[in-house]
């Protein structure tokens, strides 16, 4: 049954890469043909500016980081809300993105890794981009936003979704053509291992800079309609790449390196760490290194969101647009002893989101309402007066953003997979306002609890500790049944 089951994904992995090839030429930046088919007349309350960026963890000064500059988007905060507790459904860049996407969750989706497009298992599924345009937007993608692989499958359409967009761009710049030049932990291995690079050149060269350029140019083609706009930025994602200038924003001994203290790893589960045996061999001048890489890479691409918000306003459409700015999931930078993501703690389950709304009365406030990657899209829908589609995970955050004073949801759930095959598992954890507790395997491969009152970094937990058996208990009712394959 398994290589039945593994055959008929190639088969369709190999069938929809052709699709998307004969669909789409290939040239940089990409453009796809817009669709001929005759559209209803958009009716929408408002345009969407939806800013999403790769592996951006809460690193941004209007996040209180100690360090990292992020102008422009804490003026995107200032004049919108930021939500202090948002969470991903999976820490991970394609269950995550086509979870948000179709507003349903990994269970729905039952997308647990890179390799699966979410339409082979829901297939009728009605995206967020695809909702739009059925209601007569024209709907574009600049960059990231459904899953492909960074930096391999740059300039390409990787697992994109074709009926979700009337246009696409596919920007391509120097990061991915020097990739020579590029430091590595494992030599010529980038997306998925630590890797960085201060490059040269300016910013236009730069994938992020051609992208954030071809952001404008819609915006400038397509203001006297409707729209809906995503521009996906690939950084901070491995390779952390940047000019200059934003490396020497952060020398490295000034930068933060979380400590662990000794026998920490002890005391949690072993399916709570996974960490490859090249990041445990870093020493400190390495670890410091990585950490300056990654906070330039989100500082230029800090720099990439404030020119796409700015060509908003200056052609004067700001007063008609609704701004959406988030990321795909958290992101580890040795904290936990941990780099990188797909962990259960809240660095890897927590991100960023802002949504700046045309006239809100709250313009600068921030909640401290629970809220999840999958309440995205309704909110979107009910903001801009669309008709609802059913079936959606999610509910919408509206009255959060009219009252920030609110509790948002009472919990928020993240999960993850460990192993492959018959050895594959699951792991789920419930955030409330005061706990994190998690299971793993259905809590025969560990149990974590943590006390965000006394213990926000969650370094104690109390998962075997007799004194909150009421506490786990209660929260074990709000775990999820376990996903058997």
């Amino acid at each position: 049954m398994g290589r039945l089951f593994a055959v008929r994904r190639s088969l369709f992995l190999v069938w929809f890469a052709a699709m998307v090839s004969a669909a789409w030429s290939v040239m940089t930046p990409t453009l796809a043909a817009e669709s001929t088919a005759e559209k209803p007349r958009a009716a929408g309350r408002y345009n969407v500016l939806f800013i999403i960026a790769d592996d951006l963890n809460n690193a941004l000064s209007c996040y209180r980081h100690p360090v990292v500059r992020t102008p422009n988007i804490d003026r995107l905060a200032a004049r919108g809300m930021r939500f202090d507790r948002a969470y991903t459904q999976f820490p991970l860049c394609n269950p995550s993105r086509a979870s948000f996407l179709t507003g349903l969750r990994p269970d729905h989706t039952r997308v647990y890794d890179n390799a699966v497009h979410f339409r082979e298992n829901v297939p009728d599924a009605v995206t967020l981009p695809q909702c739009f345009r059925k209601h007569g937007y024209f709907v574009a993608r600049v960059g990231k936003l459904f899953h492909y692989g960074v930096p391999a499958q740059i300039g390409t359409s990787g697992l994109d979704d074709p009926q979700s967009w009337d246009l696409v761009v596919n920007p391509r710049g120097r990061d991915k053509d020097e990739e020579d030049k590029i430091f590595s932990l494992v030599k010529g291995q980038f997306g998925g291992t630590l890797s960085w690079l201060s490059a040269d050149g300016t910013d236009e060269e730069q994938t992020d800079g051609i992208g954030a350029a071809e952001a404008i140019r819609l915006l400038e083609e397509r203001k006297g309609e409707r729209f809906f706009l995503a521009v996906g930025f690939y950084r901070p994602h491995t390779p952390y790449v940047a000019p200059h200038r934003y490396f020497e924003m952060y020398p490295p001994d000034r930068v933060p390196l979380p400590e662990i203290p000794p026998g920490y790893f002890d005391t949690v589960p072993a399916a709570a760490i996974t960490l490859a045996r090249v990041e445990r061999e870093m020493d400190e001048s390495l670890k410091r290194q990585a950490v300056q890489a990654y906070l330039a890479s989100i500082t230029f691409m800090d720099t990439q969101v404030g020119k796409v918000v700015d060509a908003l306003d200056r052609l004067g459409l700001a007063e008609d647009t609704v701004i959406v700015m988030t990321s795909d999931h958290g992101y580890h930078m040795h904290e936990h002893g941990l780099w990188q993501k797909r962990s259960l703690f809240e660095e890897s389950a927590r991100v960023p989101l802002i949504f700046a709304v045309p006239g809100m009365k709250n313009a600068g406030k921030a909640t401290s309402g629970i809220v999840e990657m999958v309440d995205i899209y309704p909110t979107l829908v009910e903001l801009c007066g669309l008709e609802m589609p059913p079936n959606l995970d999610g509910q919408s955050m509206v009255p959060l953003i009219e009252n920030p004073d609110l509790p948002g949801k009472p919990f928020a759930v993240t999960q993850v997979t460990r192993g492959s095959g018959k050895n594959l598992f699951h792991g789920y954890s419930v955030r409330t306002a005061r706990w994190r507790y998690t299971e793993w395997d259905g809590g025969r491969k560990g149990v974590e609890l943590y006390d965000h009152e006394n213990d926000p970094a969650e370094m104690r937990n109390l998962g075997d500790d007799p004194r909150y058996a009421d506490v786990r208990a209660e929260l074990k009712k709000l775990i999820p049944s376990p996903h058997v394959e």
